[in-house]
């Protein structure tokens, strides 16, 4: 069985475990963080259908996505989680599943669940089985001791999206449309950043107007205000497919539960990148 060890450890988030645990939570405490920790208490609310999640160095957009975990505590813990990150390397296939085996991070090992992988592959052509696409991508893999610190035991899905036409994430949506419509233990996570290397201010307006086309799950506009205003998020294919996977699952809105820039984190404004997290409840 494969088994893909960190890319990123060291780098993106701490490589030691007990300095990874105190990472995350320095993160849900921060200014721009929650500002509490899980409560880890469990009621009969179920999980949210979806998070859309930064994934950048913890350091930077580390307290952004805590507020999308936080929604996890205290409700009922997905199975699975699918986790649909963009390929940022050109390597592999234009929509990879990772097929089988497990991922490590310093905070354990997360299994494949292979059988809903197989599934998945079955309801669209789109699809590759390919471990060489996640090789090198640290998209997924920065959600994962996220995902370990909240949920503690589940099992992964990812999938790396090359090929983020519009087409091609309409296509994976449905196809998680179908897969998750029998599946109320199964939750989605896209993975991006929003705006790259851009002035505070004009980030700022930039993403506002994609989140306001997120928020409303309306793919086509989203596509059209990235091509007009030159919205250079990453992982647009991944939320694009949430997006729709959301919609044909009768979701009404994504929630917008934090936004902030690498410049609220470091002070300089001159040039920055969007982070942000928000949930999509299944309806």
């Amino acid at each position: 069985m494969p088994r893909r060890n960190p890319s990123v450890a060291g780098i993106f988030y701490s490589s030691s475990a007990t300095l990874l645990k105190k990472q995350i939570e320095d993160c849900f405490l921060h200014d721009i963080g929650p500002g509490k920790l899980p409560s880890r208490t469990i009621d009969k609310k179920g999980h949210p259908l979806a998070l859309i999640s930064p994934h950048a160095g913890y350091v930077y957009s580390g307290p952004v996505a805590a507020h999308g975990y936080l929604e996890l505590d205290g409700r009922l813990k997905p199975r699975t989680v699918i986790v649909i990150g963009p390929n940022h390397y050109g390597i592999g296939t234009d929509v990879s599943i990772y097929p089988d085996g497990s991922w490590v991070t310093p905070l354990g090992e997360v299994k494949i669940d292979s059988k809903l992988g197989r599934e998945l592959a079955k309801l669209s052509n789109i699809f590759s089985l390919d471990e060489l696409s996640h090789i090198r991508e640290h998209s997924i893999e920065v959600q994962l001791p996220f995902l370990q610190y909240v949920l503690g035991e589940f099992s992964l899905l990812p999938i790396s999206m090359l090929d983020q036409s519009i087409e091609v994430s309409l296509e994976v949506g449905r196809a998680l449309a179908e897969l998750l419509r029998e599946r109320a233990d199964v939750m989605l996570i896209a993975s991006t950043d929003f705006t790259h290397y851009e002035p505070h201010e004009v980030a700022v307006k930039k993403d506002s107007i994609a989140l306001d086309k997120i928020s409303r799950l309306d793919v086509e506009a989203f596509y059209r205000v990235l091509r007009e205003i030159d919205i250079s998020m990453c992982g647009y294919g991944p939320v694009s497919a949430v997006l729709e996977a959301a919609k044909r699952l009768k979701a009404g809105k994504a929630e917008l539960l934090k936004y902030a820039t690498s410049g609220d984190v470091t002070g300089d404004k001159s040039s920055v990148v969007g982070y942000a997290s928000l949930k999509i409840e299944h309806p």
